[in-house]
């Protein structure tokens, strides 16, 4: 397991069948090596001005960028170039929320650590719960039984809940059916008070389906961080994969669309 006093994420990638080594024997070149070994899996949802998104911010717009004297579009045969131009809401497709999404003075995304984006994943499997109850928020009972299969999860972990709402990404208006398979708040709290989780994920647009967002707003006002709208838990373990999220530094940033990958054992 990964203490969060621990986080050493070039140590932690060197599994191999040969003994582990002390986290200062460990050099750039061999973790490249131990990295270049391992299957990678894109835990990210590419997205389109067309794509869901909350209906209270619309869809995102994507023009082709322009010269701002003549408004000409630049384009390869006369420029030799060409870029576009975004028009969107910071959470729009798979997306960091930082603190200060939901809270004045908390942290915003270009003040979450380093050490904070490379973490150790657990992922929680909804899916053999939902044939009966299709809109199952993951409880503490749910956490209690996963650790009886596949251990403790580890402090400074990432947690991630599998539902498969992902795969309904191309069917906008499935995607954003409400209520949806989510967290309790119950099983959150659980996750940040005796778990010590640094940050969750999730396929769907937001943490829970309640009225007030209770789960979401409790997370972020505990200094921890999410990634919603994620894709392809499916292709990851319960337990023993890395996860990496990037995004841009945007300057008090209070969200923006992010990279997200795991890299498996």
């Amino acid at each position: 397991m990964f203490p969060r006093s621990c986080r050493a994420p070039l140590a932690l990638l060197l599994l191999s069948s040969s003994p582990v080594l002390a986290a200062d024997d460990v050099t750039l070149a061999q973790a490249y090596k131990a990295l270049t070994r391992r299957t990678w899996v894109d835990l990210t949802q590419s997205f389109s001005p067309t794509t869901p998104v909350w209906q209270g911010f619309g869809q995102a717009s994507f023009t082709a960028a322009s010269d701002p004297a003549s408004y000409r579009p630049y384009t390869l045969e006369q420029d030799g170039f060409r870029t576009t131009y975004y028009s969107m809401v910071g959470q729009y497709g798979t997306h960091v929320d930082p603190p200060a999404h939901f809270h004045a003075n908390a942290v915003t995304q270009d003040r979450i650590p380093l050490k904070e984006m490379i973490l150790p994943l657990v992922v929680f499997d909804l899916t053999p719960l939902l044939g009966k109850e299709p809109n199952h928020a993951l409880s503490v009972q749910d956490i209690q039984e996963w650790e009886k299969k596949h251990g403790r999860v580890p402090a400074g972990a990432f947690a991630a809940l599998r539902t498969d709402l992902s795969k309904d990404w191309k069917n906008p208006e499935r995607f954003k059916r409400h209520p949806f398979p989510a967290w309790s708040l119950e099983a959150v709290k659980f996750l940040v008070e005796k778990r010590d989780v640094v940050a969750i994920g999730h396929e769907s647009l937001d943490t829970d389906s309640t009225p007030t967002l209770e789960a979401e707003k409790y997370l972020l006002g505990k200094g921890r961080y999410q990634i919603e709208v994620m894709a392809h838990l499916d292709q990851v373990p319960a337990t023993g994969a890395l996860i990496v999220a990037s995004w841009p530094k945007v300057e008090n940033g209070l969200g923006f669309p992010a990279r997200v990958f795991a890299i498996l054992p």
